[in-house]
């Protein structure tokens, strides 16, 4: 198979903006709705998750499926009307609560009253965690000032390692697996009501890295491969599809045991295992169509803005050079 990236390069080009955009239009409707481009978990916002799980053992228990509203109303009961209810599993026997910061006793009623409404509750399988907001908001601030961080140590390395469009379209490549994670996962959070929390920095760190690294495969490739006065369009399709094979075999080798974790792990890992999933994805995306046919375009574009004078110098030179030189007079003497 060989990939001809150049001549396609809209295609690859429409397809990524359609992506980022419906992204960004949820992320505006998400800000909108919880004040952040993304459904904050409890790490970001703080207050209190209270997540139980029926004892199916009980004949009677898990008949039917938890009642939302039955939910809302044993809250509203506890002044707790507001807070954010979601009903988990694939036959809907657990529930997930968020709601406000709640105190040792407050958080026993609720247990209780939520146990005698649609219980009875497997205890081995309940979950209470409790977050202070200004714990959340350095978390926040913390996973962010990582992600620049690293942003600015790659910027500063590709451009020492290549030339300075190199290392602008690598980064270009870089924030469009990060809009296109985040986006994605903000579509997640308003249809599904997934939620981001800590672990979903290290994801975007960790696509960061993942990233990066297709993308300089492949430029080195490329500077291997050019010579002066060849297309650089044919360059980098060669250098593509010879870094191909190699790109397509890393990422499957990386997205097997993601798969894995996200089907058998645990709660905890699922949603960072998922994040993973889809930033390699469109890592290896981006490294194959999109960093390499932007540096395509820029480099012809930069080469067709060459002034038709400056390039009419360039031949006179090379013309008058190509002459034979006059005769010395003092030769005839």
């Amino acid at each position: 198979m060989k990939l001809v990236l150049s001549k396609q390069r809209s295609l690859w080009w429409t397809v990524s903006v359609a992506v980022i955009l419906a992204g960004i239009a949820s992320m505006i409707i998400s800000y909108i709705q919880f004040g952040a481009p993304l459904r904050p978990s409890l790490d970001f916002v703080g207050g209190t998750r209270l997540q139980f799980e029926r004892n199916c053992q009980d004949a009677n228990a898990c008949r039917t499926p938890i009642d939302t509203a039955a939910v809302r109303e044993v809250l509203a009961e506890q002044g707790l009307g507001d807070s954010s209810i979601q009903v988990l599993g694939e036959k809907q026997q657990a529930i997930s609560v968020r709601t406000k910061t709640l105190g040792f006793e407050q958080r026993g009623k609720v247990e209780a009253a939520l146990n005698q409404k649609i219980g009875p509750f497997d205890i081995k399988k309940s979950q209470i965690d409790t977050v202070g907001p200004t714990l959340g908001r350095q978390l926040l601030t913390s996973g962010l000032l990582a992600l620049l961080v690293s942003f600015s140590g790659i910027a500063l390395y590709l451009s020492i390692r290549y030339q300075l469009d190199y290392a602008f379209w690598g980064i270009v490549a870089l924030f469009h697996d990060i809009l296109i994670t985040v986006g994605i996962f903000s579509i997640l959070g308003l249809l599904l009501g997934i939620e981001a929390d800590s672990l979903f920095i290290v994801a975007l760190l960790t696509i960061t890295g993942f990233s990066i690294n297709d993308t300089v495969v492949i430029y080195d490739r490329v500077r291997e491969n050019i010579k002066p006065g060849e297309s650089i369009s044919e360059t980098v399709d060669i250098a593509v599809n010879q870094t191909l094979g190699r790109s397509i075999n890393t990422t499957l080798t990386v997205l097997l045991p993601l798969v894995a974790i996200f089907v058998f792990g645990g709660a905890t890992l699922k949603y960072f295992a998922l994040a993973l999933i889809i930033g390699f994805l469109a890592g290896a995306y981006s490294s194959i169509f999109i960093a390499s046919t932007l540096l395509v375009w820029w480099r012809e574009s930069t080469q067709a803005k060459v002034s038709p004078e400056a390039a009419a110098l360039d031949t006179a030179s090379i013309d008058l050079g190509d002459r034979p030189a006059p005769p010395d007079p003092s030769s005839n003497s």
